[in-house]
């Protein structure tokens, strides 16, 4: 089976308030993704920081999902994705908590790539999750701590794969972000 590692530990600077607890189809954005991961994943792992105490409330009701802390958040987000591929033992995928529209049959095509890093692709513009074979956790885990997945990536041969998920490409960074998100915007 795989795992997924799912990035909720940032400051949420630019919506100035966690982003991860914003509601959308009556509930949080975070929950969305979590959702999307259910059907083909055998672990969740949920990494916090800043929010830690607020994402565990959110998260409660997720009993086999797997809240894990990053004491290193204020360092970036790479610093959450070691943090959490730390925690993993099979093939993983690693996606930021804040793309409430990754669509479970984008997850399940990934899966049936065979490359060592496998990347969705939308009208031409790669997105989240990506899913990387567990031969690469410690490289991954050995690389500086001030890199990032851009740089990981490319020095291996990723294989890109066109989906039908313009919900690859959506994140929330702001709250005009999301505003468009409720509005149904793309």
């Amino acid at each position: 089976m795989t795992q997924a590692v799912i990035l909720a530990g940032g400051y949420s600077k630019r919506t100035g308030i966690n982003k991860m607890s914003l509601i959308y189809q009556g509930i949080p954005l975070i929950h969305h993704v979590i959702e999307a991961f259910l059907p083909v994943t055998e672990n969740i792992i949920v990494v916090s920081g800043h929010y830690h105490e607020e994402l565990k409330s959110i998260l409660r009701k997720y009993g086999t999902v797997q809240i894990v802390q990053n004491f290193d958040y204020p360092n970036g987000m790479f610093s959450s994705v070691q943090r959490g591929v730390q925690e993993t033992s099979e093939d993983f995928f690693v996606t930021p908590g804040d793309y409430p529209l990754i669509k479970t049959e984008t997850i399940q095509k990934m899966l049936e790539a065979k490359g060592p890093i496998v990347v969705p692709v939308f009208e031409g513009r790669k997105g989240h999750p990506i899913l990387f074979r567990k031969e690469l956790k410690q490289p991954l885990l050995e690389e500086e701590p001030n890199s990032n997945l851009k740089v990981f990536r490319d020095r291996y041969t990723p294989e890109y794969i066109q989906v039908n998920d313009p919900g690859i490409l959506k994140d929330i960074d702001t709250i005009a972000d999301y505003e468009d998100l409720i509005e149904g915007k793309e």
